[in-house]
């Protein structure tokens, strides 16, 4: 990586949407730093998309964990690097058989970890690194399940771990709006991945298209918006 190249930051990166976005992301000149609970299923990824020609590398990442997420942002800093984007892939499903009426609170708490304090936590420890580069974009990965217009019952685990990183969304977009870092919501759709099932309507590639049109946003672009498939989608 060199000064100028522009840096970009991928949870959940070594599968999935975050595999795709991370293949994306560099195909658009990033050098992007892949975060992986597992770091030798980061390492696998990463030398996938490397075997591509692509300019990325992998690194050790638990969202959950403030030791993981502290030494990632730490080792990131120390080497000079400035990140225009970061998004917030990491998640996990949570019971989804559950109801709001019996819920596993333990299990609650274990989904919140991840899907909104992990975001909440990198995000914290990413937003200094680009106030040094003078902008940034940060995109949060969300879910339909999560839109209070469209809110339903079962699944209360994911469904308000994903209306609270909705809220995050808004409450850092507004914070941020004058240092030209703009944060918004992606809902990828209903993707063919280990936690969308073979059933699902939607590819990698276009579930991870938003997110991707997302961290590269123009100056002029939106911030504070929810969207799917490139438009916004209500709350």
């Amino acid at each position: 990586m060199n000064a100028e190249q522009r840096l970009a930051v991928v949870s959940g990166a070594n599968r999935g949407i975050g595999l795709e976005i991370s293949r994306q992301l560099a195909r658009e000149g990033y050098h992007v730093v892949m975060g992986a609970r597992d770091e030798a299923s980061g390492r696998e990824a990463a030398e996938s998309l490397a075997a591509e020609g692509l300019d990325v590398e992998a690194r050790a990442l638990d969202v959950a964990d403030p030791a993981s997420v502290e030494a990632f942002a730490g080792a990131l800093g120390e080497s000079g690097g400035r990140v225009s984007a970061l998004v917030n892939n990491a998640g996990v499903i949570g019971d989804t058989s559950a109801s709001g009426t019996e819920a596993d609170l333990d299990e609650v708490k274990r989904t919140l970890e991840t899907n909104l304090f992990g975001a909440w936590r990198l995000s914290e420890a990413i937003i200094p690194l680009m106030r040094g580069a003078g902008s940034g974009r940060i995109v949060n990965l969300s879910s339909g399940m999560g839109q209070l217009s469209d809110m339903n019952g079962g699944a209360p685990a994911y469904r308000v771990s994903k209306t609270g990183l909705n809220a995050l969304t808004r409450i850092l977009a507004a914070e941020l709006a004058g240092e030209g870092i703009k944060v918004n919501s992606a809902c990828p759709g209903w993707v063919r991945t280990d936690m969308g099932g073979s059933s699902a309507r939607s590819s990698v590639e276009e579930g991870a298209d938003t997110p991707v049109w997302l961290a590269t946003l123009p100056d002029d672009g939106p911030t504070g918006g929810f969207f799917r498939a490139r438009e916004p989608i209500p709350w």
